[in-house]
């Protein structure tokens, strides 16, 4: 390895804070800028990925902490609830830490971990429930950002035991598919995890039972939009509930939606489409119009009325 005092420039070491660097040097006689890796093999590292990796993860942690405050601002959060994280790398995870109201957090707070939740930097210590995190990079390798929270119609939702799968709002099924419901696990244990883990692989958006919901993305912006997304329409399925009525879209209408998804940039979702529901769940929007006239005929039975209603 060539020695840098071997070189005609002077160098000056700077610090900087990403512990797996261990010297940086900056060249004030041509401008240039040197860095030294301490990688597995020791190899030296070009100057421009030294730089972007400086400035990306800065930008990460400003985005934290601005998505964050985003979230207390809009009432999906309280007190020190919810937590965000970013793939740094890949090994490392960049994520809020615990005991924090996310309106207060500066860019500094945010906690380094590696892939298996062991503290790399940062003053503070990390999430407790850093580990669903760290299941949902694992099993998701596009995703990159990830955002939980407790926004409070989503969450009734799922205090309910009540599932987002109905297929109401061509956005939300273009965007997102169908939104699951998680069976409950004590959160910061390994219940939360196991209950998570059969449909992180599928949906970009999980309510957990008597908890909150959890969304991720290739961006924790979109992570964030798509939790924006799931409060929406939440408040959208809780008013077809107070009025006793549903009209979901039928096969005909998702499958356009599924052509349409293809073409739509803003979506990158590859969660399923829902099913499409109606009177013998083959209904598109004209069964589901009859199925209402067929509720209301002095024929129908109240037994078969809230079967059908449930249905719905």
């Amino acid at each position: 390895m060539k020695s840098l005092t071997s070189t005609p420039h002077d160098y000056r070491v700077v610090a900087i804070p990403p512990c797996c660097i261990t010297k940086f040097y900056e060249c004030t006689g041509c401008a240039e800028l040197h860095a030294w890796y301490h990688t597995r093999n020791r190899a030296w590292v070009r100057p421009s990925t030294v730089l972007e990796i400086m400035s990306s993860e800065r930008q990460y942690r400003r985005e934290i902490a601005s998505f964050g405050k985003m979230l207390h601002e809009r009432g999906y959060v309280a007190a020190m609830d919810g937590n965000l994280s970013v793939r740094l790398d890949e090994r490392r995870i960049l994520a809020t830490p615990t005991a924090m109201s996310k309106s207060m957090m500066r860019p500094a707070d945010m906690v380094i971990v590696d892939l298996e939740g062991r503290h790399m930097s940062g003053r503070r210590a990390v999430s407790s429930e850093i580990a669903m995190h760290l299941l949902i990079y694992k099993l998701r390798p596009d995703v990159q950002g990830i955002v939980h929270a407790h926004p409070p119609t989503a969450t009734g939702f799922a205090a309910a035991g009540i599932a987002l799968n109905q297929p109401l709002v061509c956005e939300v099924v273009i965007g997102l598919g169908s939104i699951p419901l998680a069976k409950y696990g004590t959160p910061g244990t390994p219940e939360l995890t196991a209950a998570l883990e059969p449909l992180i692989p599928q949906f970009d958006a999980i309510l957990m039972s008597n908890h909150g919901v959890v969304t991720y993305a290739d961006t924790l912006h979109h992570a964030y939009m798509k939790m924006e997304t799931v409060e929406h329409f939440s408040q959208i399925a809780l008013v077809t509930h107070l009025l006793g009525r549903q009209q979901p879209l039928g096969h005909e209408e998702l499958e356009k939606l599924m052509l349409a998804r293809s073409k739509y940039q803003g979506s990158k979702s590859a969660a399923p489409l829902p099913l499409a529901v109606g009177c013998d769940g083959e209904g598109n929007h004209r069964e589901a119009v009859r199925c209402e006239s067929e509720i209301s005929s002095p024929e129908s039975t109240p037994k078969s009325r809230r079967a059908v209603t449930r249905h719905r």
